[in-house]
């Protein structure tokens, strides 16, 4: 019902720009946070960018002030712009929204979280 889904990513040269879209659709789901991860096969997956309820964010260290993560409440809708785009940010990069979705059933609001199936980004020196 509620359908996550990230864009943008593919294959660049060292320095150059990428921006990821994540689009969130269905369900009278709105966000309230965002966070975007980013898994190497083989490795831990990893916090890049938190985004608190108060629109406040939080970045990993390794982002080195490269990475702009932002919010469109109206189109519902998670971004991550990425600039001198490293080797080392190779990686799957995963938009996971959490916010309140509402139960019919139940005639009242819950919370839930939701990941999208991710998107490759690949970085070639």
């Amino acid at each position: 019902q509620v359908h996550v889904m990230e864009s943008g990513g593919g294959s660049v040269q060292a320095g150059e720009y990428l921006s990821l879209s994540c689009t969130v659709s269905g369900g009278g789901f709105s966000v309230n946070s965002a966070d975007w991860y980013r898994q190497v096969p083989g490795k831990q997956r990893e916090l890049v960018a938190s985004m608190s309820p108060d629109l406040s964010t939080n970045y990993a260290d390794f982002v080195r002030g490269r990475f702009t993560a932002s919010r469109d409440r109206a189109k519902n809708s998670v971004y991550l712009q990425i600039r001198d785009l490293k080797p080392e940010d190779t990686a799957v990069y995963y938009c996971q929204v959490g916010g309140e979705l509402f139960v019919v059933s139940e005639s009242r609001y819950r919370f839930h979280q939701y990941w999208g199936q991710g998107t490759p980004v690949t970085v070639s020196a």
